[in-house]
């Protein structure tokens, strides 16, 4: 699959962009893992022209992420444009447009998938920033607003018609939120319209190394994101590309999980500091499986998620290796 000049390779996986998810380190980690290609967390348009230090830093790549595409959102197409010209200068491989994201702080002011209830806006936007950088630019959106307007199939083509070079689709609609059961059908129908040239990249509830397969052999799509599958379990990228370049499964031993869990601690305490690094890997030590299925594990976990210094939760950390694991 190519997007522009870039070429991902046959049945690419690839990290999605979540806000408080895809810092660089994760990102990074994530490459090394096989993802074979990555996102930044969203940055907000309006935040980047007004210079917000929090929001500029979300442009900085290193070197080992690439390919990697900055994710841009915003209401309005001045504020849109100058943020793509902006984000350009950090030399992203791709500049991506979020119209998908469906959390009440974005989508309830008209940004993200608030889009989708302004089309002729949208289009506006798209357009207007393909035209105003020299680098890919994609979009990732939603089937529709709601049940009664899933229209990804006409939009896709109007969005094709603006000068994208690819298309992610996310299989609900923004009032589903991540409730229910992604749809790809519909993913499917854009895929095979013959009037869709540009690639077609699924998202949505790919976990497993099965489910990644069957979606490339059932809808056809030329790529695969995998977003929450991935919090706490960057290794899911090595496991999904052995098991497309083999059918078998590969076995990630929990010595070499949790070295990269303890790193991923360890990084996020030097991006920030130790007590809000600390919250911000809270939610990948709660979403990991590792720890799934252990036996009266809850006071540990309980524990691990409370601690608020690296000392506490690197002895909580020994405490599973060294006593839990050893007994499974």
């Amino acid at each position: 699959m190519k997007i522009g000049n870039i070429d991902l390779g046959a049945r690419p996986v690839m990290l999605a962009p979540m806000e408080d998810v895809t810092d660089a380190s994760f990102r990074l980690i994530c490459r090394e893992q096989g993802a074979d290609m990555v996102y930044t967390e969203f940055v907000s348009a309006e935040a980047l022209v007004r210079s917000i230090s929090s929001t500029v830093r979300k442009l900085h790549i290193n070197p080992g992420e690439r390919p990697a595409a900055i994710q841009i959102y915003g209401r309005d197409v001045d504020s849109m444009v100058e943020a793509a010209r902006i984000a350009q200068e950090a030399a992203p491989e791709v500049i991506d447009i979020n119209f998908g994201c469906p959390v009440k702080k974005v989508a309830g002011k008209g940004a993200g998938a608030g889009m989708l209830r302004n089309i002729p806006l949208l289009l506006d936007i798209t357009r207007a920033v393909v035209r105003a950088v020299d680098v890919p630019v994609t979009v990732k959106t939603r089937l529709g607003w709601d049940h009664n307007s899933k229209n990804i199939v006409d939009l896709a083509e109007q969005l094709q018609d603006c000068g994208i070079a690819a298309l992610t689709i996310h299989g609900r609609t923004r009032s589903q939120l991540y409730t229910g059961e992604a749809d790809w059908t519909l993913i499917g129908q854009v895929k095979n319209n013959p009037r869709m040239t540009i690639p077609i990249i699924g998202n949505g509830d790919v976990t497993t190394p099965e489910r990644l397969v069957e979606c490339y052999d059932r809808y056809g799509v030329d790529g695969v994101m995998v977003g929450r599958a991935s919090i706490g379990a960057p290794w899911i990228f090595r496991e999904m590309k052995h098991y497309l370049a083999t059918g078998e499964h590969l076995v990630i031993s929990r010595a070499e999980k949790m070295a990269l869990l303890r790193r991923q601690i360890a990084e996020s305490i030097a991006r920030i500091d130790e007590y809000r690094g600390i919250l911000h890997i809270r939610r990948h030590l709660a979403a990991t499986p590792l720890f799934k299925g252990i036996r009266d594990f809850r006071p540990t976990r309980i524990a691990m998620l409370q601690a608020s210094t690296r000392q506490q939760l690197d002895d909580i950390l020994t405490h599973i290796e060294h006593d839990i694991f050893p007994t499974l």
